[in-house]
Formats: C-alpha cells, sequence, structure tokens
C-alpha cells in the first residue's frame, strides 16, 4: 500500500471497526503488492550488524501486526529493515471472541486481546518459502491456548520445527497477556527448562547460528527483571526484546481511562507506554551490561524515540502502533530522521 492509497482510505478505515479495518487495510496491502511497488532507498549509513546478521537499517516491524507473513514484500518496500511475523502457534487457533481490538486515537494507543489467533506454523513456513529476499525475518512464537504450562515447551518446539527453517532469528514470546497462563513462563523456574529445551532443538536441527530471542513484558517488578536477566544471559540464548503490551491502565489520560476500562481487557500499546517500556529497557541494559543485545520496542513512534532507544543501548527498534495511527510514510519519516542524525 503506498502512502497516497493510504491516505485516500484512512478516513474510512477509522470509521470502521478496528479489526475490520485492519482486514480491509491487509486485503488493500495484498491487492497492492501483486504490483511492483517503488522501493524506499535505504541510507547505506542504517546498515548494522546485530545478532549475527546484517540489517539493512535498524527500523524493524514489530511482531502482532503480519501474523501470518502475509505483506512480506510490502514491508520490504517500505523501507523496513527486519520483520517480526507472529505470533505463531503451532496449530490453528481462531483466538478470543470479538470485539478484541481498540483504538484511541487521541493517544495514539491500541487495546488488543486477540488470544493468538493464528492458521498455524505449518501454513505460515509455507507461506515464508515465498518471502522476498533482502528483508530480515523473524518469527515470533507462542503456545495455543488451551495447552497447559507445564506443556508449553512442547508447542514451542512444535512451532520452532515448521517456522525456524523459513526464518532469520526466532524470538519466544512468553509474555502477551491474552493467553491465560502465558506470562507465568516468565517466571525463573519455569523459564529456565524452557530455554533449555528450545536450545536443546535448535542445536539438533543445526540451526545454531541462528538467533534465539525471548520478548519480556513491560509490567514486572524490577527484581523479578533482574532474575529473569540473569536466567537468559546464563542459558545462552542470543538476546532480548523488551518490551511487550502492557496491562497498567495508568498509561491512559484520566478523561479517557473509563472508556478504556470498558472496553475490557487486554494489552495496551502505543505512545503512552514509552515511558514504561523505556525505563524497562534502561533497568535490562543496566543489569546485562553488554553480556546480550537487547531490541528495543513499545511506545516508539518518531525518529526521536527509534534514537534515543539506540543511544540507550538497543541494537534495533520495533514500531507497531504509530503505524496505524500515521500510515506507511512514517517509515520513511523515521529512516531519514536516523540518516539524517548519523550524518
Amino acid at each position: 500500500m503506498t502512502v497516497d492509497s493510504y491516505n485516500l482510505i484512512r478516513p474510512l478505515l477509522f470509521g470502521l471497526d478496528a479489526e475490520r479495518a485492519h482486514n480491509l487495510a491487509f486485503w488493500a496491502g495484498g491487492w497492492a503488492q501483486r504490483f511492483p511497488q517503488p522501493e524506499v532507498k535505504l541510507d547505506q549509513t542504517l546498515a548494522r550488524e546485530a545478532l549475527g546478521l546484517r540489517f539493512p537499517s535498524p527500523l524493524g516491524l514489530a511482531a502482532g501486526l503480519d501474523k501470518g507473513a502475509r505483506l512480506l514484500p510490502l514491508w520490504k518496500s517500505l523501507g523496513f529493515g527486519h520483520v517480526e511475523i507472529g505470533t505463531v502457534t503451532p496449530r490453528p487457533q481462531a483466538g478470543n471472541p470479538r470485539p478484541r481490538l481498540f483504538r484511541l486515537p487521541s493517544e495514539g494507543l491500541i487495546l488488543n486481546r486477540m488470544g493468538f489467533n493464528s492458521e498455524g506454523a505449518d501454513v505460515v513456513a509455507a507461506r515464508l518459502k515465498l518471502r522476498p529476499s533482502g528483508l530480515i525475518v523473524g518469527g515470533n512464537l507462542g503456545k495455543n491456548k488451551e495447552t497447559p504450562e507445564e506443556k508449553a515447551l512442547d508447542d514451542y518446539v512444535a512451532a520452532f520445527r515448521h517456522i525456524a527453517p523459513q526464518v532469520d532469528y526466532v524470538a519466544l514470546n512468553v509474555s502477551s497477556p491474552n493467553t491465560p497462563g502465558l506470562r507465568n513462563l516468565q517466571a525463573p523456574e519455569a523459564l529456565k527448562p524452557l530455554l533449555a529445551g528450545m536450545l536443546a532443538v535448535r542445536k539438533e536441527m543445526g540451526l545454531e547460528a541462528q538467533p534465539l530471542l525471548l520478548k519480556l513484558a513491560p509490567d514486572l517488578a524490577f527484581e523479578d527483571l533482574d532474575a529473569i536477566v540473569e536466567v537468559a544471559v546464563a542459558s545462552g540464548i542470543s538476546g532480548l526484546i523488551a518490551t511487550n503490551t502492557t496491562l497498567d491502565r495508568g498509561i491512559v489520560s484520566d478523561a479517557n481511562r473509563p472508556k478504556v476500562e470498558a472496553w475490557g481487557a487486554g494489552g495496551l500499546s502505543g505512545k503512552g507506554l514509552a515511558p514504561k517500556a523505556r525505563a524497562v529497557r534502561l533497568r535490562i541494559l543496566e543489569r546485562l551490561q553488554g553480556r546480550l543485545p537487547l531490541v528495543a520496542c513499545g511506545g516508539l513512534g518518531s525518529a526521536p524515540d527509534v534514537a534515543q532507544a539506540l543511544e540507550d543501548g538497543a541494537v534495533l527498534a520495533q514500531i507497531y502502533s504509530a503505524l496505524i495511527f500515521e500510515g506507511p510514510g512514517l517509515v520513511k519519516k523515521i529512516l531519514c530522521g536516523l540518516a539524517q542524525k548519523s550524518g
């Protein structure tokens, strides 16, 4: 979808229910990418080495938007240096009942309780075989809703076997608030065997060089965060992503909080998450002391936001919610801002 075409349909999209608008935008994007798209020319100074990979730019698309790897050519044409698809579950599942996606444009916030709606790992893996060249693709993996916590490793392994051979890195999502019990997997006693099991299957498949990352929630107490960081470092995984969405309704203005609370359960993402997510990232970076790389995510929506995250010590940065509100032109705007700063 071009910037101009997005601007034409934006009023329609924001007049629709959020999930219906999402589906319409994806339909339009799928139609558009059937034709040659002019690609954003990336400034060579933006390229960087991270996680053992060479990224055309530090700016990526966070997981959650393109769950099924449907619009990879489009994301590449917009200028993203990487795209994290998913969350992908091993077996297909519908996710939570609708309505499950809400927007608050006045504050640049999105509430979602999608619940890992997924076509399943085998379907997504088949689509990934047709991915465009020159774009780093990550696979974000999760467990199915009905799978008990004690069997979670089986689900992550099953999804990994399908997805890992088709992507450049894998991220384990143990931090979505929308699958019951999932965040319990962040506890050290649950996390240790999960990471050990994933590293074992990675080795078994001959993918030791492929980065394996862990995505964390922004709602952890700092003491718990410190313990998780130590488990992650000791495990031998490749890096961390911070952060996922928040359950904290305090990031919403007093005027809009009753409206958001009336929407019900779900994780909040977008502009208001920025201070909380940054505080978590700074704590992680302080604790890491360079022992593992960190990918910044959560509340980023401008060139200054991304530049600050990188200056703080993140190796890459990901956006999502801001793209919904500002449209595809945001990617070029951020890249140009970063290039001017580096120049």
